[in-house]
């Protein structure tokens, strides 16, 4: 059996900034510490944390006045800045760079009084963060080609559109290419704003397709990135499976397979991955892992102030 792991594994850059942010402020503040929604959609992490004294809410109104709070990787709308300006909290913003960009591009369509199409998951953090720098005359949301059909904008205006960062290339290809037809004048970045991230784990599981009989990914259920794994290895027409912790893998699934993919969202802690090759090398002491060196070597942000 060949074991292949994805070149990618491990935090992104964007994931590793908000984590030592919380880290870095569980030190300096001590705990309880407060954050707003789960700092990254990874249980394993969240489940950490909160072993450790943080508390992941929900709304403000849980945090005692004048504490710190931590605003997760996902980005988060100004009116929920200014509510904890107004409490008196201490604010740490660990929002994703990538995710900010796109939050400054929302910002100069609605100075300019744009029709902005938001791309993405109604409901998705980051897009819920997003959609709070769009003006509510202005925003638009569209999660399928068919809501691109729906729309009905006066095609006479300024119109443009932006894009959730974790969603796969696949999904925003047919939806852009329709708003074009649609918009021919529509404005938009270059190339969708899927994360470099996102796009490198897209890739190397689109590689690994190309000669593995089953793939794997680590991620939990709610991450998007994650999801979008599973499905660019079933759109490819390999077998695939999502598990959130190493004790979820079923040996049944590659009991009859010679070459196996391991690959992992943005958000995954690599000691997950880790897990999962001893426990399938325990059962198969022969397999050969191959793996890569990763295409994101060297890259780091920022760490947000504490």
């Amino acid at each position: 059996m060949d074991i292949h792991l994805a070149h990618t594994q491990g935090f992104c850059a964007g994931v590793a900034v908000a984590i030592d942010a919380v880290e870095l402020a569980i030190e300096k503040y001590g705990t309880p510490l407060y954050v707003r929604h789960h700092i990254v959609h990874n249980t394993a992490v969240i489940e950490d944390f909160e072993s450790r004294g943080v508390i992941f809410i929900e709304t403000l109104e849980e945090v005692p006045e004048g504490q710190s709070v931590i605003f997760s990787a996902h980005g988060t709308a100004p009116e929920v800045f200014k509510e904890a300006e107004r409490r008196n909290l201490h604010i740490i913003d660990a929002t994703c760079p990538l995710v900010t960009k796109v939050h400054r591009a929302a910002l100069r369509y609605s100075r300019k009084n744009v029709q902005t199409i938001l791309i993405g998951h109604r409901g998705h953090q980051e897009l819920v963060g997003t959609a709070g720098y769009v003006k509510d005359e202005l925003r638009h949301i569209v999660e399928t080609e068919e809501d691109v059909e729906a729309l009905d904008i006066d095609p006479s205006k300024k119109i443009g559109f932006l894009t959730q960062t974790t969603l796969s290339v696949s999904e925003t290809q047919g939806i852009i290419q329709k708003l074009r037809e649609k918009y021919p004048h529509i404005q938009g970045p270059k190339k969708a704003d899927i994360c470099f991230a996102t796009t490198n784990r897209q890739n190397a599981v689109i590689e690994l397709t190309a000669f593995c009989d089953v793939i794997i990914i680590c991620g939990s259920p709610h991450s998007s990135n994650s999801n979008r794994l599973k499905e660019t290895a079933v759109e490819k027409g390999v077998e695939a499976y999502i598990i959130d912790k190493a004790s979820e893998f079923k040996t049944s699934w590659i009991k009859s397979k010679k070459t196996i993919g391991i690959s992992s969202g943005a958000s995954v802690p690599k000691f997950i991955v880790d897990r999962l090759v001893t426990i399938i090398l325990k059962q198969f002491p022969k397999a050969v892992i191959h793996q890569k060196d990763t295409i994101e070597k060297g890259i780091n942000f920022k760490i947000p102030a504490v």
